[in-house]
């Protein structure tokens, strides 16, 4: 699988192979899915399982089969802040098999979780304490609001654990970084 950029925009230099276990579903706003600063393409292409969907509303019966797992005992979370009350006092969720991430600008992140309720009905996975964004090429309002690449290598280590190839893929990424950063030199 290659990255279908440009030679000058490549990105497949950075890919960093990653079996990782938790699968991954991004589900993608529209008007990220061709931004060249976009995270989401070098982290599919990075780990082995791994599926994008772009929208900003999916269909409910489609949307319902994605998030199902083939294994009972076995739940799909959606890395999410959590903003019920009363979540934590409920019982722990099942494992993770499946992983969803909504690839979107804060405000748009909002706006489609609204919009899809099954993700709404999804155990959530917050990050515990997020490190300041290695991506200083795109605009956070706060330092511990991440890249879809970053805040997915968190959220996978914090259910597989610390693993030598997301320590790689993260490296891949700061190399990423550079290069676009380069490119928006004048």
């Amino acid at each position: 699988m290659s990255c279908r950029r440009p030679v000058k925009a490549c990105i497949c230099q950075w890919v960093r192979p990653v079996a990782n276990r938790v699968e991954l579903l991004l589900l993608q706003h529209p008007l990220e899915q061709d931004h060249a600063k976009g995270t989401a393409t070098l982290l599919q292409l990075s780990l082995q399982h791994c599926r994008i969907w772009v929208g900003e509303t999916f269909d409910p019966h489609a949307l319902a089969l994605a998030l199902a797992t083939p294994e009972p005992g076995q739940a799909t979370w959606l890395l999410y802040p959590e903003d019920r009350p009363g979540f934590g006092a409920a019982a722990a969720p099942a494992p993770c098999r499946r992983l969803v991430v909504i690839d979107a600008t804060w405000r748009k992140s909002r706006k489609m979780l609204l919009l899809n309720p099954l993700l709404q009905q999804l155990p959530r996975l917050g990050l515990s304490e997020p490190p300041a964004s290695r991506y200083a090429i795109r605009k956070a309002h706060q330092s511990h609001q991440l890249s879809t690449l970053e805040a997915s290598v968190m959220a996978l280590q914090q259910l597989e654990g610390p693993s030598a190839a997301y320590a790689d893929l993260l490296a891949g990424f700061d190399g990423f970084v550079a290069q676009q950063a380069m490119r928006c030199q004048p």
